[in-house]
């Protein structure tokens, strides 16, 4: 319930979760209360904040800690509930018991939106609450609200992001100083940009919820993770990244979310771009994300994608949007797709691919590999030959082709006697389509 204690309103917000996103709303909901207040035209308060362990130490000032996250949302002081515990249960039962009570939510939980926003964004309909979660994709960088309200008069095309500041910063490594993977890994836990368990990064899990957001809204359709194909960075090497850097090309993993012919395709893996494309002076921990469609053209955001203070801004700007319609009386659509969606199979995903091959050095070699590539209709752009001797290696860029064709030529591959490896291969985006 809006309050009016002095000059101001003021409204309470209820917090479920006090970890690395949680304490940064804090801070920042202390630090910029005046600021806050002079653009609002009202008061933001910190009410109840649910914790695991309430007597623990933190680095911020708390002062209404409580174990139990039902009394955060049943709290009739509370009019605005800020989600940042991440996770699917109990997050998923804590939101919806918000909503019911007609609280808006605020959420940064990729894995909940990715899964089962659907479900969350019809009730909030039902309820005539807002519920947002910009926090959810890419941190800092305000993406949400473009795609959803800026580009709602556009057709949005296509949408690639570097969406994993952990992965972002592997590859960085691994470019500019050569490192191995795993190296780069190890640097990155020791910074804490990646966890002790880093799969959900390196495995592209992470990367693939976020893909599924923005293609959901990009396209106006109900996309969900599972939708997603995944490749991780873990079979990434050295040798790969010099072959890219030779070539006029940067591999970053990218999340590529398209529609073609009314068919949404969105998929999470390496890939070579040419040096000169935008994303590619992405660099360490750094998000972006690149959006072409009709009307604007190509569009590219940038910014911090992880990290305390940056996601909490996210946080907190949406908690700011939703106060205002609290005050205003305003109603969201809250993000809800308006048509099914209609999932392109991974196979028949057209792109150009680059295959790296150990192969034996002898005569006839390149006419063997090249007959092969022509047996399932698969064009070579261009070919090198690296090394010699038991270090004969490849490397192939084809032209534009399916991936069902590509796998079909691969399998053939490994059966030529001449081929002693399929080395490495990885799709080329932002050339031919």
């Amino acid at each position: 319930m809006v309050r009016h204690d002095d000059e101001q309103p003021t409204l309470t917000v209820g917090l479920l979760g006090c970890g690395t996103v949680g304490s940064g709303v804090v801070r920042l909901l202390a630090d910029h209360a005046e600021d806050i207040a002079a653009r609002l035209g009202a008061r933001l308060v910190l009410g109840p904040v649910a914790v695991r362990n309430p007597s623990r130490d933190r680095d911020v000032e708390v002062a209404h800690l409580v174990s139990d996250p039902d009394l955060v949302i049943s709290d009739p002081d509370v009019d605005i509930v800020v989600e940042v515990m991440g996770g699917i249960e109990p997050a998923r039962s804590l939101i919806v018991g918000a909503l019911e009570r007609g609280k808006p939510v605020v959420t940064a939980n990729k894995e909940l939106v990715s899964t089962l926003g659907g479900e969350l964004f019809d009730l909030a309909d039902g309820k005539g609450v807002r519920i947002e979660y910009e926090a959810a994709v890419a941190g800092a960088i305000p993406i949400i609200k473009p795609l959803r309200e800026s580009l709602a008069g556009d057709r949005v095309r296509k949408v690639l992001g570097i969406l994993n500041g952990t992965t972002n910063y592997i590859l960085t490594k691994m470019t500019e100083e050569g490192v191995s993977f795993a190296e780069a890994l190890g640097d990155a836990q020791r910074l804490g940009y990646a966890e002790r368990d880093p799969a959900a990064d390196v495995e592209g899990f992470d990367a693939a919820s976020k893909a599924a957001i923005l293609a959901s809204l990009a396209f106006d359709a109900r996309v969900v993770a599972g939708d997603v194909y995944r490749e991780g960075v873990t079979r990434i090497t050295a040798t790969d990244i010099g072959h890219a850097r030779r070539m006029g090309y940067v591999i970053k993993l990218l999340a590529i979310a398209e529609e073609v012919d009314g068919a949404i395709g969105v998929r999470v893996h390496p890939a070579l771009i040419p040096a000169e494309h935008p994303l590619a002076s992405v660099r360490e921990s750094f998000n972006a994300v690149f959006v072409e469609a009709d009307g604007a053209g190509e569009l590219m955001f940038y910014g911090r994608g992880a990290g305390c203070l940056p996601t909490a801004s996210a946080v907190l700007g949406d908690v700011v949007s939703v106060a205002r319609a609290l005050l205003s009386g305003e109603r969201a659509s809250n993000g809800r797709a308006h048509r099914p969606a209609t999932i392109r199979p991974f196979e028949d995903t057209t792109v150009q691919y680059y295959v790296l091959l150990d192969v034996a050095d002898q005569p006839g070699v390149l006419a063997a590999v090249a007959s092969t590539f022509g047996d399932h209709a698969v064009s070579i752009r261009s070919v090198w030959q690296e090394g010699t001797g038991d270090l004969a290696q490849l490397l192939l860029i084809t032209h534009a082709a399916r991936e069902r064709a590509v796998q079909a030529t691969l399998h053939d591959l490994r059966a030529l006697p001449a081929v002693r490896d399929v080395a490495s291969v990885m799709r080329v985006e932002g050339g031919e389509v």
